[in-house]
């Protein structure tokens, strides 16, 4: 993507009622507003609230909106030029209960409030493979302690990946550390009992990476 192009795009984001792009500063310095708000003052409902993070082009935030209007949906991602699109498709087709967030998902805690966030996905995060890169995958165990300070007690994180590797190590993370994993499937598109919003729904990448057949992969899991 040309800078021209990103620059028109972050132009737009700053007009968009659905996007919210507070700096570090106003999430980590002072209280942002709408901690522990999302409900009442952006979606102006009491509904379940749910998050995507590292969502990307909002794909699947968006889609997940359109399938569940009594749920509310905030993609997180820090780069606002790929949720552009996201953003843009919601206004476009008028789904209200869709929203993006632009942080790092490493100040997650910050932006919601203890207990505020009834579910998790994560969807095609980079699996970081290399060992150097273990603090950035975003099923490390500091990850998840920040996941678990959001989440209500009975919230649950959902998984979606083609990474092998990222569904093996979340897996074994998970049972060494007694956290309790509802479900998982190696394999969503082949084997039987893969939730109805996990095969509905594709992204671009997921598609690509399906005509490579490559295998997707789905854990659901609670942090105890």
């Amino acid at each position: 993507m040309g800078s021209k192009n990103k620059l028109k795009r972050f132009r737009e984001n700053e007009t968009f009622s659905n996007v919210f792009q507070p700096t570090r500063s106003e999430l980590v310095d002072s209280k942002f507003k709408y901690r522990g708000q999302w409900r009442k003052e952006v979606f102006k409902n009491v509904n379940p609230l749910v998050l995507e993070l590292g969502c990307g082009k909002g794909e699947y935030s968006v889609a997940l909106a359109q399938k569940y209007p009594n749920k509310n949906f905030v993609g997180v991602d820090i780069k606002g030029a790929r949720f552009w699109r996201g953003a843009k498709t919601a206004i476009e087709e008028h789904i209200p209960n869709v929203a993006f967030l632009r942080t790092q998902i490493e100040l997650i805690d910050h932006a919601f409030a203890e207990g505020e966030v009834d579910e998790i996905w994560i969807t095609f995060p980079d699996p970081q493979i290399k060992y150097k890169r273990t603090k950035h995958r975003m099923t490390n165990a500091v990850f998840l302690e920040r996941y678990k300070k959001v989440l209500k007690p009975e919230g649950v994180v959902n998984l979606k990946t083609d990474s092998e590797f990222m569904h093996g190590y979340t897996l074994g993370l998970l049972h060494g550390a007694g956290h309790e994993v509802l479900y998982a499937n190696h394999n969503v598109y082949k084997q039987e009992g893969s939730p109805e919003e996990v095969t509905s729904i594709q992204t671009y990448y997921e598609s690509q990476y399906l005509e490579q057949n490559k295998p997707i992969t789905y854990i659901r899991f609670k942090i105890k």
